[in-house]
């Protein structure tokens, strides 16, 4: 039993202590278990996800007369239509600005647009969730596939323009491949946990909509948060960078391929290690609710 020592303080005794290692060691051997489950199912349906991402991808452009054309037209307008906001009403001047947008488009369009998917991705796979068992983080994977590759495909289009302004390029432009990572990561973590709650939670979906679009005006999709924000306040500019993974990861790939500068290492690091930590999780959330989902929708 716990006893108090002559200034009135708690003191921890012996059964105390080994109350909290086998709690400790129950929650890492549950961890250890729910991450092993978790690698196994990857392997186990993977051949599912990408079937399915294929067969998105088609039903997308069946019905469409530019079929996979528009991949590339949807960024392409809607980069015309913030040039002109920017840079007409704005009066901005940023270099090589085409290039500077479709860098935070691009990725900007791929976490929400999957962010907001998985809100209702349990409803609307419900003719698959009630007749067989599939891991239902395997949608999100699905989502990620699905959007991953259309950023893709719109990334040749800053390759396209990068070449026509003359951008240079030195090594860093290999940072690209951890920041997509880092990128996929913040966002299949964020999503887990959206998967889950969008399932008891209606009206989920229209809140999630709402911060989306706050989110993309204090992103910096169209306008630099160092030189705009940070004229006025550097604190504030600093942040709305690093506080904001998304921003953070827009932020420095234009570093890496309009600037030549170096990506923010720890800033970074940190947010990687905080979304292999949300993202664990989220996962070990949906495997223990997940059984409940069918009674719910």
């Amino acid at each position: 039993m716990p006893y108090l020592d002559k200034e009135g303080l708690k003191k921890t005794s012996f059964g105390d202590i080994i109350s909290m290692y086998m709690f400790v060691k129950l929650y890492l051997f549950e961890s250890e278990f729910f991450m092993k489950r978790f690698i196994d199912d990857i392997k186990k349906f993977w051949n599912y996800t990408i079937f399915s991402t294929k067969a998105d991808l088609k039903a997308e452009v069946a019905g469409s007369y530019l079929s996979w054309i528009w991949w590339f037209l949807d960024p392409l307008l809607y980069m015309l239509v913030y040039s002109f906001v920017a840079v007409v009403v704005f009066g901005s001047s940023e270099p090589y600005f085409p290039v500077f947008v479709f860098i935070g488009l691009n990725s900007w369009q791929f976490f929400s647009k999957t962010v907001k998917a998985n809100v209702t991705i349990v409803t609307r796979k419900k003719g698959i969730v009630t007749k067989v068992y599939i891991p239902k983080f395997t949608f999100i994977l699905e989502q990620i596939c699905l959007y991953g590759f259309k950023m893709l495909v719109s990334f040749l289009l800053t390759v396209g323009f990068m070449i026509f302004y003359k951008v240079p390029v030195d090594f860093r432009v290999l940072w690209m491949i951890p920041l997509w990572i880092e990128l996929a990561l913040i966002t299949f973590a964020i999503s887990t946990f959206l998967l889950h709650f969008g399932v008891f939670v209606e009206d989920l979906s229209n809140i999630v909509t709402v911060v989306l679009q706050l989110g993309f005006y204090m992103s910096g999709i169209f306008y630099n948060i160092e030189t705009r924000i940070g004229r006025k306040s550097e604190l504030i500019a600093s942040i709305l960078t690093k506080c904001n993974p998304v921003a953070l990861i827009m932020s420095d790939m234009r570093n890496v391929l309009i600037y030549q500068k170096d990506p923010h290492y720890l800033a970074l690091a940190i947010w990687f290690l905080v979304g292999l930590a949300l993202a664990a999780i989220g996962v070990k959330i949906i495997y223990k609710h997940e059984n409940s989902y069918v009674k719910i929708i």
